[in-house]
């Protein structure tokens, strides 16, 4: 995360921002009860679990709240970058 940032909502913010990394658990629930019977390493999942495939982070905006993937952000800070240098 070395790059300009700009929320793709609000259009102003370019300083305050929330990192929220998404660690996943992998969990196995008694069906009855729905206590966490067992807690796994992605090593241990059977065929049946499938590991989690999403963001390893995301980005929330400190001004208006909307939070998306890092690319998001990225990229409309490029774009308005863009659009300055026409």
């Amino acid at each position: 995360m070395t790059q300009p940032l700009l929320c793709p909502t609000c259009k102003s913010n370019r300083m305050r921002f929330t990192v929220i990394e998404q660690t996943p658990r992998y969990i196995r629930l008694d069906p009855q009860s729905g206590e966490v019977v067992a807690e796994l390493h992605q090593e241990e999942l059977d065929m049946f679990h499938q590991p989690y495939k999403g963001e390893q982070y995301m980005i929330q905006c400190g001004v208006c709240g909307t939070t998306e993937p890092e690319e998001r952000f990225v990229k409309m800070a490029q774009h308005m970058q863009s659009q300055r240098s026409k």
